[in-house]
């Protein structure tokens, strides 16, 4: 392309002379067509004007955005260090992954699987190699993939609700590597825990990830409510026990009154979840200023947490009534 540019210029240097510019015939059109292929100042002036309001306009939604976060998701005297450092790059890549893989499989057993309805369980999902079910725990990856199946509609609608209000803010303050260890800790415990105290039931959900967010951030507001506005601090606190009290009312629900062996399943995982967000979750949301490796307290409840999940392994080859 520089080449054929070149040899038309060269081209019409010989008729400089000749073919004058209108506007000003001192110049010939060789003269002409250079100018306007090299912008003068002003206009490169202009142009990094332009972009300079268009990233002033992007950066002051951001650091709005970011500064609602930080008023909900840490306390006082860590936000000004947050904001200094905040950005939205990356997005909050692991939640909404999570949750878009989670709504892909629902729709997939309540469309494409024979269901009666969408409200409760049918065979199609209690025949999904994802469900964890006690016969086949031999099965080590329905340890982690039952979350990505759903008993229903409202089961798959709170779940996700919880975790997307929760889970992004959260990813946005300490990134994807620390929620996804709180999400992934919570759904193991969950479904170890369920093995072990309901050990003959299936467990279906990602109740225990969106739990341990929700336990991690329940511990941060009572442990930092004074540094936070009082009013936010109550609301806060009223607003996670409304969602748990809904949940877990589904919960007890599907477990005890739903009719059928087969369509009951465990709610252990939420208990469990919570607990592990109280402890882990608790520890990794903390730690917003210091490296996470360095804390005592991260090693603490990993080994706390390793402990248990040893012990769940055990129980499950050795003395599970499910064996």
């Amino acid at each position: 392309m520089t080449l054929i540019l070149g040899g038309i210029i060269e081209s019409l240097r010989g008729e400089n002379q000749r073919v004058p510019c209108p506007d000003n015939p001192e110049l010939g059109f060789t003269e002409l067509l250079i100018m306007e292929m090299n912008p003068t100042e002003e206009e490169n002036e202009n142009l990094n004007e332009e972009r300079n309001r268009e990233s002033q306009k992007c950066s002051a939604w951001c650091q709005k955005v970011h500064t609602t976060v930080s008023n909900w998701m840490l306390p006082e005297d860590m936000r000004s260090r947050y904001l200094e450092r905040a950005n939205c790059l990356p997005p909050p890549i692991f939640i909404i992954s999570i949750s878009l893989a989670e709504l892909a499989v629902f729709i997939y057993y309540a469309v494409w699987k024979p269901q009666k309805q969408w409200i409760t369980l049918d065979t199609g999902v209690l025949d999904s190699p994802f469900i964890y079910r006690p016969d086949r725990r031999q099965e080590a990856w329905r340890f982690i993939s039952y979350m990505l199946v759903h008993a229903g509609v409202q089961h798959i609608i709170g779940n996700l609700v919880m975790q997307l209000i929760l889970g992004i803010p959260l990813e946005l303050v300490h990134k994807g590597h620390r929620v996804g260890l709180v999400y992934l800790a919570g759904v193991i415990g969950g479904s170890l825990a369920s093995s072990i105290f309901d050990p003959m039931l299936r467990l279906v959900g990602a109740s225990g990830g969106g739990y341990a967010l929700m336990g991690g951030y329940f511990m941060n507001v009572l442990v930092n409510f004074r540094q936070m506005v009082p009013l936010f601090g109550v609301f806060r606190l009223a607003f996670i026990l409304i969602i748990v009290g809904t949940d877990v009312g589904f919960a007890l629900y599907r477990r005890f009154l739903v009719g059928g062996d087969g369509l009951r399943v465990s709610f252990v995982a939420h208990i469990a979840g919570g607990l592990a967000g109280m402890t882990i979750g608790y520890v990794v949301f903390s730690c917003y200023n210091q490296k996470l490796l360095k804390d005592v307290r991260f090693w603490v409840s990993i080994l706390a947490y390793v402990s248990c999940v040893v012990f769940a392994i055990i129980f499950n080859i050795f003395l599970s009534p499910a064996a």
